[in-house]
């Protein structure tokens, strides 16, 4: 039995990782790594492996670092079976489809561009097309249901956990056997955190003798919840109050329902004006968020709750849907006094470089990130502390007021992940990844009986 590593490597991307057991291969995740040019050249390079040889995918979730490779796995040749979760199903295709859709526009913008500079060379192409995307969603096979065990080739056994990071989201445990030994390996995906609305708490299934977990939040604890939601209020007040806007940038999937939950809570309970205009700036939001309604088997009790007295949780007055491009560009004339949720969260992309390029410059707004910012993101980069941001060509002064709140993180913490790796039996092998590698050294020091392994990109190890 072997194990091997082609993504999300002393890295918090790409997540993508391969076990191969007698003749059976499976791929947990095929993730798109996200950030500056060089990771985008990462998703261009070699997987690592032979795509056409590959039996099962197994979809630990829908984020775009966890399935935004598998239509270019398609394109080079994968043609097994993709099993997740039915949730993970419908926002993985509308994940990955956006994610076409970009890039098939960003190839026709570079080729614009270098014809009225007029560089000749060969043509530019994206990663993958909407149409490989649609034939990647041909493989999606089974479906997992929490707790139940799948049956691949072999007699190999795959069960999915939740996870609770977001809709759908699983950690996958495989029993393995193999020349008479037997293994359980587990992969942690993405873990959130006890106590979240809509989602439950993440499960952890028996002791297991390998373990592969995520190190996001490795060396940090989250502020606390309620004081993180008195933050977003009082920053959006105060913003008011000086005449400008607010925007925050949004992860389509899970920050965006949990920010519009809080943001009715507020109006609800008074700490909100209730003539407040909020405007949801993201047709894949919009999207994911009609696709939470349908998933009530994620939820939490009180969330259950809520849906079941006939209350929409993601719904209030002053809550205005924008997929319309010309309706986004319409904000931009807007003077003060509104909320305005755009993405990508980390500011890569989207509708939300728009809203900064308008708003960013203006000393009376400001900016409130509400999650993880990854290395070489423009969001970062704000976050850091920098004086300007080049947007479409054009370097904007940061003058807006920059918040970060960490609470809303969908990522478990330092003590979340102890607590959970200390569930697991004392596993005889811990590899860390996706994480950055001081967060990783971090957290592998409060690791004890285990031997632990932070591997890099393509590395392979017997388990």
């Amino acid at each position: 039995m072997k194990i091997s590593f082609h993504g999300a490597d002393l890295g918090v991307t790409g997540s993508c990782h391969l076990v191969q057991c007698g003749d059976t291969r499976i791929l947990i995740d095929c993730g798109m790594y996200q950030g500056g040019h060089d990771l985008e050249e990462e998703n261009q390079a070699p997987l690592g492996f032979d795509p056409s040889t590959i039996d099962y995918l197994l979809l630990t979730h829908a984020h775009l670092d966890h399935c935004g490779r598998i239509p270019l796995l398609f394109n080079r040749g994968f043609r097994g079976e993709i099993i997740t979760t039915s949730a993970s199903r419908e926002l993985a295709k509308l994940v990955m489809l956006d994610s076409a859709h970009l890039q098939e526009e960003e190839a026709e913008w570079q080729a614009r561009k270098n014809a009225r500079h007029g560089k000749k060379g060969k043509k530019i192409k994206p990663l993958y097309t909407v149409l490989d995307t649609l034939n990647s969603l041909d493989h999606f096979g089974r479906t997992a249901n929490y707790d139940q065990a799948l049956t691949l080739d072999g007699g190999i056994k795959a069960t999915f956990y939740d996870a609770g990071h977001i809709l759908g989201s699983a950690s996958v445990l495989l029993e393995l056997e193999e020349d008479g030994i037997s293994r359980r390996v587990l992969f942690s995906g993405d873990l959130g955190y006890k106590d979240r609305i809509i989602l439950r708490d993440p499960a952890p299934p028996s002791p297991v003798d390998v373990v592969v977990m995520e190190t996001t939040y490795g060396d940090r604890l989250h502020k606390s919840l309620q004081p993180s939601i008195e933050e977003l209020y009082q920053a959006i007040n105060d913003t008011f109050k000086r005449g400008g806007n607010v925007i925050i940038p949004t992860f389509a999937l899970e920050r965006a329902q949990e920010i519009l939950y809080y943001l009715r809570e507020g109006i609800q309970n008074g700490a909100l004006s209730s003539s407040m205009q909020v405007f949801l700036d993201s047709p894949m939001a919009i999207s994911a968020t009609e696709i939470f309604r349908r998933h009530p088997e994620c939820y939490d009790e009180k969330a259950c709750e809520l849906f079941g007295n006939g209350d929409d949780p993601f719904d209030f007055p002053g809550l205005h849907f924008t997929r319309q491009t010309a309706e986004s560009m319409a904000l931009n004339r807007i003077g003060g006094g509104a909320v305005i949720l755009a993405g990508s969260g980390m500011c890569t992309g989207g509708r939300v470089r728009h809203h900064l390029k308008h708003n960013l410059w203006r000393e009376d707004s400001s900016v409130i990130f509400v999650g993880y910012a990854a290395q070489g993101t423009p969001a970062r980069r704000i976050v850091d502390g920098a004086s300007e941001i080049r947007i479409f060509g054009e370097d904007i002064q940061v003058r807006a007021r920059i918040h970060t709140i960490g609470g809303f993180s969908a990522h478990a913490d330092r003590d979340e992940l102890l607590a959970w790796h200390q569930k697991l039996g004392n596993p005889e092998l811990t590899f860390l990844v996706h994480g950055e590698e001081d967060a990783m050294n971090s957290f592998a020091g409060q690791l004890s009986d285990t031997k632990v392994i932070m591997p890099g990109l393509h590395d392979e190890f017997s388990i």
